[in-house]
């Protein structure tokens, strides 16, 4: 019988990790399945857990919580699977403000139906980002992307409103960063034998497809395909910025004569004047990094999807 180790982060969503606690387990309990509850305790506790339940044979390890929960399992499997600790397939059960992994990935965002995804046991084989540099120089894995320049500041905003959940909060905290970020660093991108220096308002390095709960950066993602999508934007004026966020909200960025798009399997991005904030799967990874260095492996973990079957 499939063992299912349940990890919560309880501050998650603002609290609605652990709200949906008693949830969760009446609807694991409902499909029968063999479970166990830990709640994480501090930021990284979920890498641990993780990790720790691959050793102690868990077949499945589930992230209830947002993008940060699931990025921290993510890492606790990674990290196994290259250990030679064995591996588990991850199961997510979004409750967080964005939950851009999850929708990237193909996982239902209602928390009864991912439950019922969990029993059904549809995987699925996903590929799982690296990035070296800023404040992780030994490495952090990502699941869903990587933002450097405009979109991170934006998700640090976003932290700050207390008030707001979800996509409003973004959408606020974008505006706010219109009149906070407006002189892009000029950035030399390295991906497959290609070069290109620019001011970049922002670089988006995409296993997924969305990002802040709303903006399709790789609205083509398939997070399968052994490949990082690009989307590049240079600087432009903060009225410009204004007609751009439609764009991403809608997928229809490429179109612009600001954006580039691309796809590797490597990609470099350094700092040429100025310095990079950055975050992945929206857990900061600098707020004035240098260089980072960005690599994809392909079909790495195995993930529960929509039974669609």
């Amino acid at each position: 019988m499939t063992r299912y180790k349940i990890i919560i982060n309880p501050v998650s969503g603002r609290g609605r990790g652990a709200q949906s606690m008693p949830q969760v387990e009446s609807l694991l309990r409902s499909h029968d399945l063999d479970f166990e509850i830990i709640l994480t305790q501090s930021p990284g506790h979920a890498i641990v857990l993780a990790e720790q339940a691959v050793k102690d044979g868990w077949d499945v390890v589930v992230a209830v919580g947002g993008d940060g929960t699931a990025n921290e399992v993510l890492n606790g499997l990674a990290r196994a699977r290259l250990n030679g600790n064995g591996q588990a397939a991850l199961g997510v059960v979004s409750v967080g403000r964005g939950n851009d992994f999850a929708y990237g990935a193909g996982v239902p965002s209602d928390i009864e139906q991912a439950c019922q995804a969990l029993a059904a046991q549809q995987r699925h084989w996903l590929d799982v980002g690296f990035v070296q540099g800023g404040d992780y120089p030994q490495g952090r894995f990502f699941g869903n992307g990587v933002g450097i320049g405009f979109d991170a500041v934006v998700g640090f905003e976003a932290l700050k409103l207390k008030r707001l959940q979800g996509f409003p909060s973004y959408i606020v905290a974008a505006l706010k960063t219109i009149f906070l970020y407006f002189q892009a660093p000029t950035v030399l991108i390295e991906f497959d034998g290609q070069s290109l220096t620019l001011p970049a308002l922002m670089v988006s390095i995409m296993n997924g497809r969305r990002m802040g709960g709303g903006f399709m950066m790789a609205p083509q993602g398939q997070p399968d395909d052994g490949l990082f999508d690009l989307c590049i934007a240079r600087q432009v004026s903060k009225a410009r910025i204004f007609t751009l966020i439609p764009r991403f909200m809608q997928g229809t960025q490429a179109g612009h004569p600001a954006i580039r798009t691309a796809r590797a399997a490597r990609v470099t991005v350094s700092a040429v004047k100025g310095a990079l904030p950055a975050h992945a799967d929206g857990e900061t990874l600098c707020t004035a990094g240098e260089r980072l260095a960005l690599e994809i492996y392909p079909k790495m973990i195995e993930i529960i999807v929509s039974n669609r079957g």
